[in-house]
Formats: C-alpha cells, structure tokens, sequence
C-alpha cells in the first residue's frame, strides 16, 4: 500500500488515503471525490488530472515521457515537479506520495 496526502493548491491537507499497488493515482483520488477530472480517461490525451508532486517525492517516481512532457505543456501552473496524475502507477516501494492540486484548478465534471 502507498500512503498519499493530497493537498490543497496552498498547501493545507486535503485528504489522506492508501492506495492498492498498480493503481493509478487519478484513480484513487476520484474515488475520493477530488476535483480532478482525468477527461481522457488516462490516454494521456489532456491535462486535467495534472498534479505537483512534492520536492521530495518527485525523484522517486518514475520519469515522466515525452508524451506526458508534452501534455504538461498544456497545464495551467506546470512546474518542475508536475506530473500527471493518470501517469502515476502506486508502488508499495513508495510507501509514501505527497501531491499538491495545481492553483486555479477545475473541474469541469463538477460544474
């Protein structure tokens, strides 16, 4: 299990969960409820499940493709650290994973 704290765009807790090995993260945070749309379905073919992984954290994924750096570019707020969410597989190796919602994220599912 990997242990994930999302975090609101200013930093506050959001919400903690686990999440089951091989899960996706958008995965797991649609099951809680947060406002991250995931449009394409994870076909890599938007940006709006994007994410900001913590400093710390970020180097212990996996990199990032050339396609997801491409679809980044198209994320309101990309930074160094940003990933998207539907890329992001859970591994018990992590055990912990901190994410950050980008500022003026929305959720179009919701309006």
């Amino acid at each position: 299990m990997t242990r994930v704290r999302f975090l609101n765009a200013d930093g506050s807790l959001r919400i903690e969960a686990e999440g089951s090995p091989g899960q996706r993260l958008l995965d797991l945070a649609q099951s809680l409820g947060l406002p991250l749309e995931g449009t394409c379905e994870g076909a890599m073919a938007c940006s709006t499940c994007h994410v900001i992984v913590s400093p710390a954290d970020f180097p212990r994924l996996p990199p990032a493709d050339g396609h997801e750096e491409d679809m980044l570019d198209f994320a309101a707020h990309a930074c160094a650290t940003s990933r998207l969410s539907c890329q992001i597989l859970l591994d018990p190796a992590l055990e912990t994973l901190e994410v950050r919602l980008p500022p003026s994220h929305v959720n179009m599912q919701g309006a």
